[in-house]
């Protein structure tokens, strides 16, 4: 096999040689059955089995968590006592398997492998999920009955297998998002009924708000609560909704409503502090409303009092966007203003790293040409002529430089600061403006910094007295804002905030690892509270040639709902594109500043956690220096109380903030779902891509207090106690050989498993930790859509599709065995973008794409798409930009060739595969999902 066939640590299935992996997987799964969606239950005859020899296993117990800040929210201590030895798979009475190990307290601990799974003494290969594997086999978690060990009875020993397990039968991604669309693309949805589920996220849809929010802003983990706190303790369902409070809506759709109450402000309730939304209920002839969230009955103000009608509606029900909207935003009295004035507009301090690579880049040069013409497009107000955004500059390596930048003047003034143990803004006059008026001088600074730095050798560079200046220069002005920070090493010069290298591989797979992802603390942790308190967001471009401790530089960022953006070995030519394409949407987008969002709820139920880029000084506000179209808050709720079913569970999201134009608002998003006491409808209304999204970003917070074995070990054992709690509770009975997903959920076994081969949670000494830690920030933030193609990639056959049509042609599932030596596939998951091109490429389609008469003629390395007059290469060229538009960051396209060394890359994207760096494939993990949730059932 080439090299390229057999990395490290991973038997890795090749197209042309290997069997496809469903082959050893036939003895497995021989008995065991795909039903419950809709689908004939699938009956597989049995091979014969590998030769391994029984040893005396027993499984641990599945997982009790530790104390509440270390446990993964939404997972309740598991009083399970030890299953049997080991479930057998169908009619097959199979002896228990084992390993040797030092004993724990009643049960084998089977050595760790590289993976942190267990693994089989003296193992040629150790498999992702330890045990061993024979060739390119997979061996399972806890015996070593998985894949290729299975020890049939006497009865199956003989005669060649019969037939191969048709992977097609297995719940396939692409076929849901398909039939989604089918079934409710193009259409109205519209937002009047109480927990109805929304379409997926990948499907069109129009939306038309008729009193519950948008999708676009709030999606739930399912639309369907139970009604106590034990059947959510029963069922592990994690009850939680992912809001997105500035979400962009599309063109066809209404744009949020802006109701004025005048001096007297928005109508609250008195208790609970809620909002005026359509779950009040006006009784006394419109004298009085009694609280949907609280129930408190308030009085209705003179001015705001209305007569109702027969129904008991008011007359002006359909006049008043907070009576029959579930998204709207009010216009805040100077209450919500701090130290009760109308804000300052925001500012935007741009401040650039001049030393010795960014310079030698040609990164600072392409920056400073970049801002020309950038600065016309700053955000501004809806049919307003310019913006009211006023900018700074500073440029710095080791000391900082301001500009004074003042429109009578002729030339730009620096001032140099040098003692950065002690920051100050050394002018205030001159330093932030207003870039219609100081055009010509702000034109004359950006021409003037690349030279005047042009023989710099300065390499070493400081970084919080940067972020420190940036703050103070926002505090002088009495205004909120962002800096945009453009930065390239670890800063290493004497200062507040010097970092050290402490990228230690040896601690991969380590009780310590979590220390990687820890941030150095001190100095950071003030920085992320002053600008926090100041409405001051951070955003960061890193452009690093090597280890820069993300984990602590993106800190600050994480804190204040900045983005964080990384350029490795930063090349113009190469990265440049996507560079600049990033700061043009970054420095446009729309956004709010100095924002603070608090989530009320019915009563019964309340918001216990809260995940994203925010930052918590007590349990209920969530505070952020900024608020933009892509960052989303992960909000989990609990049970308190009994809810009724009657009544349901109502939410609403309040967000406080300050226009670009200075004005001070709030945007309400109110949701309303069904409780039950059926477990079957919390099941049917649930939704995958939101389950998975809350997982990823619990998990990610989880693996800073826990080891990544323990974190991964929660995540599946509380994805098989969801499966078997269904299977118990709400599917029909059926054989134990049969594996029964809920029809909402089907799919989430492969999202999961995804999941655990993210490269933050694999735990590999092959990956940068720089690179885990960037991803665990990235994920942090997302929203649903984000996380959904992350987790499960479009794989786009090109070499088939129709080039005179507009659509682009239909994802096939995410494996290598969908790929074809005479294809070319594009590949994309939102932050990268893939064109892979099969050895047998037709030489027509290459030469219409690359303007070469065959694939031998491309170079290995630094292929770009050229943009050609001719068909294919069109309508190439217009799916990638379709795609681009779509997502929230731009993706740099890489063209990588079957067999090439590149090709790795692409390969680890393919999550129904087994991981380069371990994990799982998905047939062999949905098997011991299954295992798992038989043990949990016996």
């Amino acid at each position: 096999m080439s090299p390229y066939r057999q990395p490290p640590q991973s038997a890795f299935h090749s197209m042309a040689q290997a069997p496809p992996p469903t082959q050893q997987l036939t003895n497995q799964m021989s008995a065991m059955n795909f039903g419950g969606y809709g689908q004939r239950p699938m009956q597989v005859p049995q091979s014969p089995s590998s030769s391994a020899a029984p040893q005396q296993y027993q499984t641990s117990p599945p997982l009790a968590m530790g104390h509440p800040p270390l446990s993964l929210p939404g997972q309740q201590p598991s009083s399970l006592g030890s299953p049997p030895p080991m479930a057998t798979m169908g009619s097959m009475a199979a002896p228990p398997m084992g390993m040797s190990g030092p004993p724990g307290p009643g049960v084998h601990q089977p050595p760790l492998g590289p993976q942190g799974y267990p693994q089989q003494p003296g193992s040629p290969i150790s498999g992702p999920y330890g045990a061993q594997m024979a060739g390119p086999q997979m061996a399972g978690p806890q015996s070593g009955a998985f894949p290729g060990g299975f020890p049939g009875g006497p009865a199956q020993m003989a005669g060649p297998p019969q037939k191969k397990l048709d992977p097609d039968s297995i719940p396939s991604t692409t076929q849901v998002i398909e039939d989604d669309q089918a079934k409710r693309g193009g259409q109205v949805y519209v937002t009047n009924i109480r927990g109805q589920v929304p379409p997926l996220v990948t499907t069109d849809f129009t939306v038309q708000d008729q009193g519950n929010a948008s999708p676009r802003f709030m999606r739930c983990t399912t639309y369907s609560f139970p009604s106590t706190a034990d059947l959510a303790k029963q069922c592990k369902v994690p009850l939680a909704a992912i809001i997105k409070p500035f979400a962009t809506v599309p063109k066809n759709e209404t744009p949020l409503y802006i109701v004025n109450h005048g001096e007297t402000g928005p109508i609250r309730c008195n208790r609970c502090k809620a909002y005026m939304c359509p779950y009040m209920q006006f009784i006394d002839g419109g004298r009085r409303y009694q609280c949907g969230f609280c129930s408190c009955v308030n009085e209705v103000p003179v001015q705001y009092f209305q007569h109702l009608d027969h129904m008991g509606r008011r007359m002006d029900l359909y006049e008043r966007p907070e009576l029959s909207l579930g998204s709207y935003e009010f216009i805040a009295t100077l209450d919500y203003c701090k130290n009760n004035k109308p804000p300052n507009p925001p500012v935007y301090i741009f401040m650039i790293d001049v030393s010795y690579n960014n310079i030698k880049s040609g990164l600072v040069k392409l920056i400073c040409e970049e801002l020309k013409t950038l600065l016309d497009r700053l955000p501004k107000e809806e049919g307003a002529e310019t913006s009211p955004i006023k900018v700074g500059f500073v440029t710095y390596n080791k000391i900082l430089h301001f500009y004074n930048v003042k429109s009578a003047l002729a030339q730009p003034q620096m001032m140099v600061v040098s003692d950065v143990a002690e920051m100050f803004v050394p002018l205030l006059d001159g330093f932030l403006v207003n870039f219609q008026e100081s055009r010509a001088v702000v034109n004359n600074l950006l021409d003037q910094i690349p030279d005047m730095f042009a023989d710099t050798n300065e390499s070493e560079t400081v970084f919080a007295p940067v972020i420190q200046a940036g703050v103070e220069a926002l505090k002088a002005a009495e205004c909120s804002g962002k800096l945009f920070i453009f930065h390239s090493s670890i800063p290493t010069a004497e200062a507040p905030g010097k970092l050290k290298n402490r990228d230690d591989r040896k601690l991969v797979g380590t009780e310590k690892e979590k220390t990687l992802f820890q941030p150095q603390r001190g100095v950071y942790e003030q920085l992320t509270k002053d600008c926090v308190a100041q409405g001051c967001c951070v955003d960061l471009f890193l452009f690093p040639n090597q280890y820069v401790d993300i984990a602590t530089m993106g800190d600050v960022p994480s804190h204040t709902s900045g983005s964080i953006y990384k350029y490795s070995n930063f090349q113009v030519e190469v990265n440049g594109p996507q560079f600049i394409s990033d700061l043009r949407r970054d420095v446009e987008k729309s956004i709010g500043f100095d924002a603070i969002m608090r989530v009320r709820t019915g009563t019964g139920f309340r918001a216990t956690d809260f995940f994203g880029a925010i930052y918590m000084n007590n349990t209920t506000d969530v505070e952020m220096a900024a608020v933009d179209c892509d960052k989303a808050v992960t909000v989990e709720f609990k049970h308190d109380d009994t809810l009724s079913e009657e009544s349901g569970a109502v939410m609403q999201c309040a967000l406080l903030y300050t226009t670009i134009g200075g004005q001070r608002r709030l945007r309400i998003h109110n949701l309303s779902l069904n409780c039950s006491s059926q477990l079957s409808e919390l099941y049917k209304s649930c939704e995958t891509d939101a389950l998975i999204n809350f997982f990823a970003k619990s998990a990610y917070r989880a693996m800073l207090n826990q080891p990544l074995k323990t974190v991964r070990e929660i995540l599946v054992n509380q994805m098989a106690h969801m499966l078997a709690c269904y299977r118990k509770s709400c599917a029909s009975p059926s054989a134990a050989s049969q594996l029964i997903l809920p029809d909402a959920m089907k799919v989430f076994p492969v999202y999961m498993n995804s999941l655990l081969k993210t490269a933050t949670l694999v735990g590999s000494t092959e990956l940068s930790t720089d690179d885990r830690a960037f991803h665990r920030l990235l994920v942090n933030a997302m929203g649903v859509e984000e996380t959904q193609v992350l987790l499960y990639p479009r794989l786009i056959p090109l070499h088939t599709m129709d080039v005179s049509s507009e659509v682009i042609p239909a994802p096939v599932r995410c494996s290598e065995e969908r790929l074809s030596e005479s294809g070319m596939f594009l590949l994309e998951n939102g932050l990268s973008v893939f064109l892979w091109l099969g050895q047998a490429c037709p030489p027509d389609l290459i030469q219409n794409l690359f303007s070469v008469p065959s694939l031998g003629h491309l170079p290995s390395e630094g292929m770009s798409l050229p943009v050609l007059d001719n068909a294919h290469s069109r309508k190439i060229h217009s799916i990638i930009s379709s795609i681009s538009q779509q997502r929230a960051t731009s993706m740099k396209l890489l063209i990588v060739k079957q067999k090439d060394q590149s090709e790795m890359l692409f390969r680890q994207h393919l999550v129904e595969d087994k991981g380069l760096h371990g994990g799982a494939s998905y047939m062999d993990f949905l098997c011991y999902v299954h295992r798992e949730i038989r043990q949990l059932l016996t």
